[in-house]
């Protein structure tokens, strides 16, 4: 068998859609809430995610806009600084990412290397 198709793998993203297929949020916008959760800063999040704060912004209004609720919750600055939260909606979202991640990556991984191996053989 040809050794270019040794060095491949299958991989996917989860993403929610609305009923007519427009995306909201998959795998990159759930990494940033993840982030914004563990860091409570917005700023933060949006380094650790290579982002710039209007992309982030927008993208964060706009999953809103598309779900129908706020995500996230903000504080202003001041002397101790603002931070960044999410809601609880928002916290629920990235627990059934995370949950779905849990128990599927490892699946998808061995169904994945099965396949791989099929075309091997």
């Amino acid at each position: 068998m040809n050794d270019k198709v040794k060095n491949i793998r299958f991989n996917y993203k989860l993403w929610i859609e609305t009923q007519d297929g427009k995306n909201i949020l998959g795998d990159g916008k759930w990494q940033l809430l993840k982030a914004i959760e563990d860091t409570g800063s917005l700023k933060l999040a949006m380094e650790q995610n290579g982002w710039t704060y209007r992309k982030t912004w927008d993208h964060l209004k706009k999953i809103e806009e598309n779900l129908g609720f706020p995500i996230i919750q903000t504080t202003r600055g001041g002397i101790e600084g603002g931070c960044t939260t999410l809601t609880d909606e928002g916290k629920r979202i990235v627990a059934i990412f995370d949950k779905f991640h849990k128990e599927y990556d490892k699946l998808f991984r061995d169904m994945s290397d099965s396949i791989c191996n099929e075309l091997i053989d």
